[in-house]
């Protein structure tokens, strides 16, 4: 692999090592400083690092500067019972911390310290790399959501979120205007089957199948009683144009009695 940076061969002899090389900026959000990690490891699913029994601890690369030899070293770390063990990994020698933190997780890869995750037995989920969408599919506020209601909400309109239209049927629209009687749903293109771009898994496929289809039974369901109830039901796509599903909500709200 090859990483952004000029990597050295014996360290700066003459001068310390520039901040850049190995100091990451102040202030950053904790998402951030995750993410830099998970680019420099090669994604999520390669930085974990087996401790007690079966169990995997999500681990990072810290880089840390020997003013005396001036060289850096990388470092990897993790929690573990409530403390912060720490394995040497060795020196790095590249011009900025993005291609030293990469070199340092090739580094814990060479000596075997970390790597995906087994998958466990009986999981419904086939690898990794799927229980990581499932978990970033997450149940309210996502993006699609909080975009259509701030232009719904800039237009003057105000309503309820994620509540039951019928607190005796067990469904939860996303956006409800109780006035007018409707409820908005913003459907994920994966868990609702969306036609433009839902793939089936490769793995589990019958699994996911008939997973799919019984969130459409169900979305279905959902409009009739809804329905039957005096309510008129809108649906989003998280792929659709936020700015035009919210004029089709708003004329819908506005249309009802």
């Amino acid at each position: 692999m090859i990483h952004a940076g000029k990597a050295r061969q014996s360290g700066w002899k003459d001068q310390m090592p520039p901040a850049r090389a190995w100091k990451g900026r102040a202030g950053r959000s904790k998402e951030a400083l995750a993410a830099e990690q998970d680019r420099a490891a090669g994604g999520r699913r390669m930085r974990y690092v087996p401790v007690e029994g079966d169990q995997y601890a999500l681990a990072s690369v810290e880089l840390k500067l020997l003013p005396r030899t001036r060289r850096i070293r990388a470092y990897l770390r993790w929690s573990e019972k409530g403390r912060s063990p720490s394995r040497y990994l060795g020196p790095v020698e590249h011009d900025t911390r993005a291609a030293n933190l990469a070199a340092g997780w090739d580094l814990a890869k060479a000596k075997g310290l970390v790597g995906a995750r087994p998958v466990p037995e009986g999981s419904w989920a086939a690898s990794d790399s799927v229980r990581s969408v499932m978990r970033a599919n997450r149940g309210k506020d996502t993006k699609p959501e909080l975009r259509l209601r701030s232009i719904v909400h800039a237009a003057g309109l105000r309503y309820r979120v994620s509540t039951r239209p019928l607190p005796e049927l067990r469904r939860t629209a996303d956006l409800v205007f109780t006035r007018a009687r409707v409820a908005v749903f913003v459907d994920g293109c994966f868990w609702h089957g969306c036609p433009a771009h839902f793939r089936p898994a490769r793995k589990n496929s019958e699994f996911w199948t008939t997973k799919i289809a019984a969130n459409q039974a169900r979305d279905e369901e959902t409009d009739r009683r809804l329905a039957e109830a005096g309510w008129k039901v809108v649906r989003v796509w998280e792929h659709e144009d936020p700015a035009d599903a919210a004029r089709r909500v708003i004329e819908v709200v506005h249309a009802q009695p």
